[in-house]
């Protein structure tokens, strides 16, 4: 007898909020017109992927008090492209990320609900938090959350929210023609959430959804996030790599679902890749290589280590060796609000390791951003990039992945040409979509049905 094998969920994160994202490319094409959205979003639905992703930016990308334009910034907001493409796909899942620190739990599930209505059940919120005062500045409330506060509140958030959409049960409309009876519940969409961050009480106008609640996804590293995670969320996003870190997150994650009540596959890890084919393995390692040489400009070169050093950097030749002055160490940061500033939270550290390392190689400032930078996950040709994600997914280092091509709109075209074929041909991927809703995508059961089986098992 043939041994299971689990099968893979892919996704696309349409890549435009990221430095991996090679916009002069000749081949790239806008990031905010809606076509180049639908061609994305049909390369993925005819691949028959789980998912398409969208990441979310509430401040555009700043650095010493200018507009960075060296990777894309800026984006349209979510739910007006998720909703838009709901018209234009018919099994896609539709993938937001919404912030839980600057919004409020009534405005985003009634967005959610109305987008799983449209779409016929393919909703699903990436739940995250903010974590600096910089982007608060564009709210009214202003100001930011300490760590702890954070996931506080999105907890809450989250709780409040599924209150929300489980306030209508999914029966209470009748709409008797004859009798002129509409619901046959007149309390329908009655709800009280009190708590620390909430006190809100009313009536939810939106009916119960397809999916009953959006798919749930977390992006978090942290024990805080691994926790969240694991007691509300149906996915996780991972950053890691390798196998070995890969197999040690995953094994963590869902070791942390039994205190909850809830079984492994109940949460899915899927982790961002991003991926370069060639005809050959050499032909592959050679674009890959071009790759990052073209994400990494000699101008990006120097944004990057003002990360570290907190200077301004641009008289330095990117080409020539890493300054011999030390980081400055304040209260402010010449890179004020973006996420890479938080990796090095002991600056002079790594400015000395990373003059070690080159020294070592005979590295310029723009040699050691490129080889210290997130390189391409999977390089190589379809048969090799198929076997390494089949062997990721069947050694347990994931589930699945979110794939970030680094051209837009058509940088997944290859991929759904020649690799997916290659997994369907290995029975890890499928051929046609499971049922209507993403949930039936990903395995998931409906928040019914999973309470239901709980209330039986207990």
């Amino acid at each position: 007898m043939s041994e299971s094998r689990k099968q893979i969920h892919l996704a696309a994160h349409f890549p435009g909020v990221n430095n991996t994202t090679v916009w002069s490319d000749p081949e790239a094409g806008s990031h905010i017109d809606f076509s180049s959205f639908t061609h994305f979003a049909r390369t993925a639905e005819r691949a028959r992927f789980d998912f398409l992703f969208l990441a979310e930016g509430l401040r555009l990308r700043e650095q010493g008090g200018k507009i960075y334009d060296l990777d894309v910034v800026g984006r349209p907001d979510t739910f007006t492209v998720l909703a838009a493409l709901a018209a234009v796909t018919e099994h896609l899942g539709l993938t937001g990320t919404i912030n839980s620190t600057f919004n409020e739990p009534y405005e985003v599930a009634r967005q959610f609900a109305s987008l799983d209505h449209l779409s016929g059940g393919r909703a699903a919120w990436n739940v995250v938090t903010s974590w600096d005062a910089f982007t608060g500045e564009n709210f009214r409330r202003g100001g930011f959350l300490p760590r702890e506060e954070r996931y506080s509140r999105a907890e809450e958030f989250l709780a409040a929210a599924n209150e929300l959409f489980d306030s209508w049960h999914g029966d209470e409309i009748v709409a008797d023609q004859a009798t002129g009876a509409f619901l046959r519940d007149a309390k329908a969409g009655s709800f009280v959430h009190t708590g620390r961050h909430f006190d809100i009480h009313g009536r939810f106008n939106v009916p119960r959804s397809p999916q009953g609640r959006p798919v749930v996804f977390q992006a978090g590293d942290s024990d805080e996030g691994r926790e969240f995670a694991a007691a509300a969320a149906d996915a996780i996003f991972s950053r890691h790599a390798t196998l070995e870190a890969g197999r040690a997150f995953y094994t963590d994650v869902k070791n942390r679902l039994t205190r909850y009540g809830r079984r492994p596959e109940e949460l899915l890890v899927l982790p961002a890749a991003t991926f370069v084919l060639g005809d050959t393995d050499a032909e592959a390692e050679e674009l890959a290589r071009e790759v990052r040489r073209r994400q990494v400009s000699g101008a990006t070169a120097l944004k990057h280590l003002e990360f570290v050093w907190n200077r301004d950097l641009s008289s330095y030749d990117p080409e020539g060796p890493l300054p011999d002055i030390d980081p400055y160490v304040g209260e402010h940061h010449i890179a004020e609000g973006r996420a890479q500033v938080r990796m090095y939270r002991d600056p002079s550290a790594t400015a000395r390791e990373w003059r070690e390392l080159a020294a070592a190689n005979g590295w310029s400032i723009r040699d050691l951003v490129i080889n210290t930078g997130n390189r391409q996950n999977f390089v190589g040709s379809p048969a090799t990039v198929a076997r390494t994600i089949n062997h990721f997914v069947q050694a347990d280092a994931s589930d699945g992945f979110i794939l970030v091509p680094h051209i837009t709109p058509g940088g997944l075209d290859a991929f759904a040409d020649k690799v997916v074929p290659l997994l369907q041909e290995q029975g890890v991927f499928r051929t046609e979509y499971e049922g209507p809703t993403l949930r039936h995508q990903l395995g998931l059961a409906h928040p019914d049905d999973a309470r239901a089986e709980r209330r039986a098992a207990s």
